[in-house]
Order: C-alpha cells, then structure tokens, then sequence
C-alpha cells in the first residue's frame, strides 16, 4: 500500500521510540491506520529480539480508523 511505503510523518510525538511501526493516510476517502508488530517465528508471542529477522516475523495490519 503507498499509504504505508510513502508515510514520513514520524514525530517524537507520535513515535516517541523512534521505531517507524504506526502511521495513519488517507484512500478513498477513509482515514486508514497500520501498524508493524513483531512476533516470534511462529507468531504465538513477542519477538524476543525484534531487529533480528533470525527470530522475528513482522506483521503488518491496515485498517479504518473507525475499527481502532
């Protein structure tokens, strides 16, 4: 989704630990949300290392900022 790819809004206001996993843009009208979580290969628990992608699945939801 470009929405995601071109997202550059990031302050410390709204990524405070300058991790780059959350963002908000607009499609067809709607406001949309996605965020990055990391999970542990098997995607049952948080990541115990998420900068390793030895250990790491990243997961990425969009959806309408009516759903949050």
């Amino acid at each position: 989704m470009l929405g995601v790819r071109d997202f550059d809004a990031f302050t410390p206001d709204n990524d405070p630990y300058d991790e780059h996993d959350f963002g908000s843009f607009k499609a067809a009208g709607e406001r949309m949300l996605w965020k990055i979580d990391y999970y542990d290969r098997e995607r049952r628990f948080g990541s115990p290392d998420p900068a390793d992608p030895a250990v790491t699945t990243r997961v990425l939801t969009i959806m309408l900022s009516s759903e949050y």
